[in-house]
């Protein structure tokens, strides 16, 4: 559904292909100051979405596939990714380059020398963190300079970037209560896997390489036996970007016995456009809004 009509000298000269564009009637883009601009970057997709403020509502989702130039080409064809004014914008990127630290072992200006340990940043990247003051933790992460860089010019300082890590540990924490079963979540997303066991506090997180069920598969059962989790007793929540008759879901519930979707984070609003998607995708995203 088209959002409010905008000035002439607003509109792109070209218009992106969308893999999903769901649009409430309500989105005002002239008004972008009562809204929050969430995106989650990998490799080869960009996912948005856009939450008003005041209702606490999603009122948009979006997901493109990115071509040469990433984010900042796709930005200057949309609509609104280049829009300044924003009461907020965060944006997570995905990838295996990042570590966690306790708070209390993180010195600013570090940065470099912790991820080190873990993934030697290229000429092209950019080495921030962000800190998860529940958690006690540190995320030390490394991002597309030109994606940053974009970031700061385009939003400035109401611009912030995070490692999805990070927005799925936030969702995660938004969405257990103080009493929540120890626990393993999966998220599956492009060619990646993302595994968190958490319990009374954050126990392990890592993201690995994966381009087959079979992948899913073993890196769930591998960290099940590493953390003493009994695959025939023990619940697993999976998010990400599946289907109940995916080869992933069918394959992994031969090996598990008690795996369930897991749905959208909770105490927010979600515009009736977005009923047709599946509950448990889009975790990551929307868990953007707690960060």
């Amino acid at each position: 559904m088209p959002a409010s009509a905008v000035s002439s000298s607003s509109v792109p000269t070209a218009t992106p292909s969308f893999l999903l564009r769901l649009r409430d009637e309500t989105f005002d883009l002239a008004n972008p100051a009562a809204y929050n601009l969430y995106l989650l970057a990998g490799p080869a997709r960009l996912y948005l979405a856009v939450a008003d403020v005041e209702r606490g509502k999603f009122v948009a989702l979006e997901e493109y596939a990115l071509t040469a130039g990433g984010v900042p080409a796709l930005a200057a064809q949309h609509d609104f990714l280049g829009l300044r004014g924003w009461n907020a914008v965060r944006l997570a990127v995905t990838g295996r380059a990042f570590t966690l630290l306790p708070a209390t072992l993180f010195r600013p200006g570090d940065e470099a020398m912790a991820l080190r340990l873990h993934h030697t940043p290229t000429l092209a990247e950019t080495v921030r963190h962000t800190t998860h003051p529940g958690l006690e933790l540190v995320n030390v992460f490394a991002a597309d300079t030109a994606l940053v860089d974009w970031l700061a010019s385009t939003h400035g300082p109401t611009g912030r970037l995070v490692h999805h890590t990070s927005a799925l540990l936030a969702g995660l924490v938004h969405q257990r209560g103080a009493a929540a079963p120890r626990r393993l979540y999966l998220n599956p997303g492009q060619q990646e896997l993302t595994l968190v066991v958490m319990g009374q506090h954050l126990e392990y997180c890592n993201v690995f390489s994966c381009t087959t069920a079979e992948d899913v598969v073993y890196y769930t059962i591998l960290v099940m036996q590493e953390l003493n989790l009994d695959p025939d007793q023990d619940e697993v929540t999976i998010w990400g970007e599946l289907t109940p008759d995916s080869a992933v879901f069918s394959l992994l519930r031969t090996y598990v016995r008690n795996v369930r979707f897991g749905p959208r984070p909770g105490n927010v609003h979600y515009s009736y456009r977005l009923n047709d998607v599946f509950e448990y995708r889009y975790f990551e995203l929307f868990s953007l809004h707690f960060c």
